[in-house]
């Protein structure tokens, strides 16, 4: 008898309760008691279908949730909504949010049994609906107390600076130097220095916070931080990957203070060409911290350091422009920040800027991240072992949706050919610029993308078009970094990468990016209960807003402003009978012809928010 083939890996469950393993489908009855993020064992029935032979291990040990009381029953309701099952339990804690261990996992059309092991508090509150979200995505919000103590000794060893490494290191202090952050940031990971060359170039220095002097590799400080991942930024807090002590102090480039730095320096001319590269240890210090806003200002108007802002500024724009004609895509779409009153609440909802001096450090990061993953590509080619950041070519199945959506938009273009690049996604991107919709082909052609990931195999960063590229600039927030940083200052020194230390960095690879998308997934959870709350108290308002979805039972929209999406029940769109149009993405009605597509602009009022359930109900005007 022929035996069929099994594939072993994580499965993903669909809010509809459809399974994925790779690419092949499972239907909910083939799950057998799986919880989404399992690892399992599946056999394939077919080219695209397979069903759960044996559930290979656990990956929720602890689950988080609203817990209901019912007649004679207590259970659990997790907050992952890709957790469908209620969890029994033997508290009635009506109205709390708790951790439960899970004791016994019930078998296909049974309830789980779960322990209660923490009582977090009320439902509904700011803090605890935070910490719920932290716990659900596998991130602590404080340090082990020997992990503290660690860096606590480390800054009282390193502060200030030892002479003599400070002799040991090129010296920048006495050349102009400067940060640019947000309003809030609390550390400083990157300073750009400026000077002027007798042969008419000038020379930028792109410096990062030399976190591998203090993070040692082996040491519980580099174990937690590689547990972390990345800093998580919640809409109330930061979450930071090390402690306080290195990540706001120690460690961050702040003004007026000698600060060890790891940099990439560069001889430009004034068109941006590269005409010399350095990497190596630095010590310098800041002259100035500046906010984005203030360096905009100081470019606008003529301020502190606006000459060297300006020349920056105006290289830093031929750079991007050169990016674009070889095929850079701009995904750029618009962030929402909150203004929070007293109990957390959102009293203002606003889109963040986007000036010129973002544009600025984002090129000059772009280009040190280049840089030093070419020089590592060509340093490693006999033998391997870096982290690069990549991004594969899409899939071409998903490209031709992204077609199909895009002709229904009244955009004509040609996705299917053998041979796309970067260059064809960018120009559509182009063409929408301003257009109400823009905001939702962005998203379509972001999700019809393979993620950016984090790889010891340089296949290219498709959304950049780089041919090499990794991530250097962030050693405080990101993982990776650090431990490029290790590798670079390794070569730089003359040590290789063992075997045995290149299947670590493929595992850390592969760790970071599932934890950088962990770390996403609790940004956007925390974003979407403030919408929620903030529609919330305005029940009975109206909105413009755009149509973001449509299906068989109603319509998605998405306010313009805060971005919160609602949905419009079929019923609700007025006496007339509703149908889907999956041709043309959108709702027609069958008597009056009225028509609801895709990108259409819309009045809206909102009629419910369920904060709980982070959902809203809106109503067409």
């Amino acid at each position: 008898m022929h035996k069929r083939k099994t594939i072993e890996g994580p499965i993903s469950i669909t809010g509809k309760g459809v399974g994925y393993v790779e690419k092949f489908e499972i239907d909910p009855v083939s799950i057998k008691n799986a919880w989404s993020g399992d690892i399992v064992l599946a056999e394939v029935l077919s080219k695209d279908k397979a069903r759960v032979k044996k559930i290979v291990k656990r990956t929720h040990p602890e689950v988080v949730g609203n817990v209901f009381v019912d007649k004679n029953r207590s259970y659990l309701m997790p907050d992952n909504r890709r957790l469908k099952k209620q969890i029994n339990i033997d508290k009635p804690l009506e109205g709390k949010k708790a951790i439960v261990k899970i004791i016994s996992w019930g078998g296909e059309f049974e309830h789980p049994q779960g322990e209660v092991v923490k009582i977090l508090g009320e439902k509904g509150d700011h803090v605890v609906e935070m910490e719920s979200i932290l716990f659900d995505k596998g991130f602590d919000s404080s340090f082990p107390q020997d992990v503290e103590k660690e860096a606590q000794d480390i800054a009282r060893r390193e502060k200030p600076i030892p002479k003599e490494e400070v002799s040991s290191r090129k010296d920048f202090r006495k050349i102009t130097t400067f940060t640019i952050d947000p309003d809030d940031a609390k550390d400083f990971d990157d300073a750009l220095s400026y000077k002027e060359l007798p042969n008419g170039n000038i020379e930028v220095g792109i410096h990062i916070a030399d976190v591998s002097h203090y993070v040692n590799k082996g040491t519980k400080l580099d174990q937690v931080s590689r547990e972390r991942g990345f800093s998580v930024y919640l809409v109330d807090r930061t979450i930071p990957m090390l402690p306080e002590v290195l990540s706001n102090d120690l460690c961050s480039l702040n003004p007026n203070e000698e600060k060890l730095a790891f940099s990439a320096v560069f001889e430009m001319d004034k068109n941006g060409k590269v005409k010399k590269e350095w990497f190596g240890k630095t010590v310098i210090e800041s002259d100035k911290r500046f906010t984005y806003k203030e360096a905009q200002e100081s470019i606008n108007k003529g301020g502190l350091f606006s000459k060297e802002l300006t020349v920056l500024n105006e290289i830093a724009k031929k750079i991007r422009k050169q990016r674009e004609k070889e095929g850079a895509i701009d995904f750029e779409t618009d962030e929402v920040k909150f203004e929070l009153g007293k109990d957390y609440k959102p009293v203002k909802v606003y889109r963040k800027e986007h000036l010129d001096t973002h544009k600025l450090i984002e090129e000059y990061m772009l280009l040190a991240n280049r840089h030093v993953g070419k020089f590592m590509s060509d340093a490693h080619k006999k033998r391997g072992g870096f982290i690069y950041r990549i991004h594969p070519e899409p899939d071409k199945e998903k490209l031709a949706q992204l077609g199909v959506f895009l002709r229904a938009l009244g955009y004509e273009f040609n996705l299917e050919k053998s041979n796309l690049t970067s260059k064809d996604i960018a120009a559509i991107l182009k063409k929408i610029e301003g257009k109400a919709e823009e905001s939702l082909i962005k998203t379509a052609a972001v999700r019809s993308m393979a993620k950016a990931v984090y790889s010891t195999k340089n296949i290219g960063h498709f959304g950049l078009s780089f041919q090499y590229y990794t991530h250097f600039t962030s050693p405080i927030r990101r993982y990776p970094d650090l431990i490029v940083h290790r590798i670079l200052w390794n070569h730089l020194n003359g040590k290789h990468v063992s075997s045995d230390e290149f299947a670590l960095l493929s595992k850390i690879s592969e760790e970071s990016s599932s934890k950088e998308v962990s770390a996403a997934e609790a940004e956007r959870e925390s974003v979407k209960i403030k919408q929620v709350e903030y529609m919330a108290d305005h029940v009975g308002s109206e909105f413009i807003g755009v149509v973001s979805g449509v299906t068989e039972w109603g319509l998605y929209i998405e306010d313009k402003n805060t971005k919160a999406e609602g949905m419009v029940r079929i019923k609700d769109l007025g006496d007339d009978y509703f149908e889907l149009d999956q041709k043309t993405y959108s709702v027609v009605g069958r008597k009056t012809k009225k028509k609801f597509s895709l990108g259409d602009e819309v009045k809206f009022r909102v009629t419910g928010a369920d904060v709980e359930r982070k959902m809203l109900d809106f109503k067409v005007v």
